[in-house]
């Protein structure tokens, strides 16, 4: 994950606000957790108050950053969206690591309690507990990814993590030689044991995919090896690979590890194949 990218590339979903002028309710911030250092909040985002129903499906969103910078509110043009849609969006803050003391360890525990928490509450949030779809882009893919992929280490039995489907866009998905990760977990752990296209088994969640052929970020190859596993264990996946763009849709005769400038056309392809993903499923009309 090459830092100058991580350090900008959250800029790619701020063109979203713009298309969402549509009343919706929220934010909303709750506190999902709270360790020694921090209180995670989890920011809601519903539709207006004539359009919600009882129990409707959920989408919680991770940004990218590197697993290292970001923060909740450069999904929010993403939530708004949704909202939109009738489904209740859920941005989702997630420790931040320091080279010190807070890994992707972490971050990956958060994506976890974050889903745990979502259903915990599904009743005041008027949410289907079983109707949770986790979006992210990049490292944000990554937490996603790992919530299907990875158990929490906690004792819940009747709620789980693992949510109902995944989005992930310009995802990283097999960290086996990434350095920047590598650097990040420091002495704590092997990349290889983070890594969640390695690890995929029978009975995923079905997932869609949408990534830029000449990705240099997230290469490409990680996210055919994640679909590849899915299918050979029998489980639903969808890949939608772009020429002519790298990470996030950046065009190709372009750097696409510094500030994102999507190729508007190819990143609305891909946002499309992402609504009709969730009409498959039945969590949007």
């Amino acid at each position: 994950m090459k830092l100058l990218t991580v350090l900008l590339m959250f800029l790619f979903c701020l063109n979203l606000n713009a298309q969402n002028k549509s009343q919706v309710k929220g934010p909303i911030e709750y506190i999902y957790d709270s360790t020694k250092t921090v209180s995670l909040k989890a920011y809601i985002f519903s539709p207006a108050e004539k359009e919600i129903k009882k129990s409707n499906p959920a989408i919680v969103i991770f940004h990218g950053g590197g697993w290292s910078i970001g923060e909740p509110s450069w999904v929010f043009g993403i939530a708004k969206k949704y909202a939109k849609k009738g489904m209740v969006a859920i941005a989702a803050q997630y420790r931040l690591s320091d080279q010190e003391n807070i890994t992707p360890i972490d971050a990956m525990e958060d994506a976890r309690k974050v889903i745990l928490w979502i259903r915990k509450n599904s009743n005041e949030l008027r949410i289907d507990k079983d109707r949770v779809v986790a979006y992210g882009w990049s490292a944000g893919a990554h937490l996603a990814s790992c919530a299907a992929v990875f158990q929490s280490t906690g004792s819940e039995k009747k709620i789980n993590s693992v949510p109902n489907a995944l989005i992930l866009v310009s995802p990283a998905l097999s960290i086996n030689n990434d350095g920047w990760f590598k650097k990040l977990l420091g002495e704590k752990g092997n990349p290889s044991d983070y890594s969640p296209a390695e690890h995929l088994k029978k009975n995923m969640p079905p997932c869609i995919i949408v990534v830029g052929k000449d990705d240099t970020v997230t290469p490409i190859h990680q996210s055919k090896l994640f679909h590849k596993n899915m299918l050979k264990y029998g489980n639903e996946s969808y890949l939608h690979i772009y020429d002519g763009v790298g990470h996030l849709f950046t065009p190709s005769d372009q750097p696409d590890d510094g500030y994102p400038k999507p190729d508007k056309k190819i990143q609305a392809k891909a946002y499309d194949e992402i609504d009709l993903f969730l009409k498959k499923l039945g969590y949007i009309e």
